[in-house]
């Protein structure tokens, strides 16, 4: 019997050992998209305590405590953040098989040092040691992000956001590079409530009057050019379902011009206008290098008392099973017909597109770029054991996994970094049992390249930002 998470945790082979100990494990981290607050990177927050920093914005934590029946003050309540770990840590011991009982634990180990098996009995006791540690400089934000290794951090931001806190960041003599990524969502969710109001807030920052579809596509070019300015060099679009309409100037002015009226619009118009934006950022993003993430598949706010209660993004969020083959094909066919297809990112949050994506990369690929159009890495319920290996082994039988741009922690904590090290392993071990099955040269330089790209460099050449 192995020991609980030893320092072969996931490794089954001799070669998966080799490649992870002594390849994977001394790679850089480059986080090309995430969600940790830039402000208090600025800032180098202080952490009060360790519930605060696990538990606070982590709402895979806090659907593990709500499935548990723990209830909500100490989740997301205003019962105290010790009250709230020690419900955590009695919860934890039934995640027998799910990720985040290695994720915590990996925490624990790779950020205080603390091996313990954390439980009911064992919380007050982890509590101490991690909140006195806490309690020193080293354990600022600047001090976490150092200890793994980070090299480079995309933030999520919206484009009215002024992109302050990315200013004072870098002014200073850090030892890792923090950019802005643009989030244009509020921008296409014209079907939404609050568009008008968006609409105005986007007039005032951009200087532009968005009274009309051409003036909307001039104030988001002004704000993309201020964004690369600032070191931006991706976008990220949470389509959930992949739009495709007429993509007309006509139909989608249309559209605009009456959702800024308050009019009803057709699921056609709708649609059209989506289309037509994201054609025209492509086009953006394509004249500019940048690189365009589609995440796909998310079916959000299901539960409508906590959406209420709480807002987005508290873990009421599920699985889509909405089917994207056909929108997604003349999406890009659109962007690739006027030779404005950028480099993209493709994320599918079912695993029953994972064939869909990785037949559809081939589609597009070319211009010369290795791996132009990427199938992302196991994304948000699928970032764990079994959903990164699909992932992997439909990339690999479909397409290029040794040009995979590789992990990525789509986190707001920041501690999950050891999300890197879990993939780095599951990688390791994947590509190591092709090799001791005979599926694959045991040549160790090929392997290490191979290796050692997927876990930093090609992410470096792919985006093309300064580290």
């Amino acid at each position: 019997m192995k020991p609980f998470m030893d320092a072969d945790f996931l490794l089954e082979n001799d070669t998966a050992k080799k490649l992870y100990h002594e390849h994977a494990e001394k790679m850089p981290i480059y986080d090309y998209h995430c969600h940790i607050s830039p402000a208090q990177i600025a800032e180098n927050y202080k952490f009060a305590n360790i519930g605060e920093l696990m538990l606070g914005g982590d709402h895979y934590k806090w659907r593990v405590m709500l499935s548990n029946g723990v209830e909500e003050k100490y989740i997301r309540g205003d019962a105290s953040w010790l009250e709230k770990w020690k419900a955590f840590a009695a919860s934890l011991k039934y995640c027998v098989g799910n990720p985040m009982y290695h994720w915590t634990h990996l925490e624990l180990k790779r950020v205080f040092g603390i091996e313990d098996v954390l439980s009911e009995k064992t919380a007050e006791d982890i509590w101490n040691r991690a909140n006195a540690l806490l309690a020193t400089d080293e354990y600022r934000c600047h001090g976490l992000i150092e200890k793994f290794g980070v090299k480079l951090i995309c933030t999520t931001d919206d484009p009215v956001d002024d992109l302050k806190y990315h200013e004072q960041i870098a002014a200073q003599n850090n030892s890792f590079k923090v950019y802005p990524a643009w989030r244009p969502d509020k921008v296409l969710g014209i079907d939404r409530g609050g568009f008008v109001d968006y609409m105005n807030r986007l007039s005032r920052v951009s200087g532009i009057a968005c009274l009309n579809l051409e003036n909307l596509m001039k104030a988001l070019e002004s704000r993309l050019d201020y964004f690369h300015a600032h070191g931006a060099r991706l976008s990220d679009h949470a389509l959930d379902t992949v739009p495709y309409g007429v993509p007309s100037t006509h139909i989608a002015g249309e559209a605009f011009r009456k959702a800024m009226s308050g009019a009803p619009l057709t699921e056609g118009e709708i649609a059209s206008y989506k289309t037509y934006v994201l054609i025209e950022l492509g086009r953006m993003y394509k004249a500019r290098g940048w690189v365009q993430q589609y995440h796909i598949g998310a079916m959000r706010n299901n539960n409508p008392l906590m959406f209420e209660k709480y807002g987005a993004d508290v873990g009421f969020d599920s699985i889509d099973d909405t089917c994207i083959a056909q929108n997604l094909s003349h999406l890009l066919a659109e962007q690739e017909r006027g030779h404005n297809l950028p480099k993209t990112i493709l994320y599918c949050l079912n695993p029953k597109d994972n064939y869909v994506i990785g037949t559809m990369l081939g589609n597009f690929q070319g211009e010369g770029i290795p791996g132009k159009i990427q199938f992302g890495s196991g994304w948000w319920f699928c970032d764990q054991q079994f959903g990164m290996i699909e992932q992997m082994k439909s990339l690999a039988a479909l397409g290029l996994l040794g040009r995979f741009v590789g992990m990525l922690t789509d986190s707001r904590s920041f501690i999950s970094y050891t999300r890197h090290e879990y993939f780095r392993r599951i990688l390791c071990n994947l590509i190591g049992k092709w090799v001791e099955n005979g599926e694959y040269p045991a040549d160790e330089e090929v392997l290490g390249e191979i290796v050692e790209g997927i876990c930093y460099n090609n992410a470096v050449k792919y985006f093309g930002m300064d580290v």
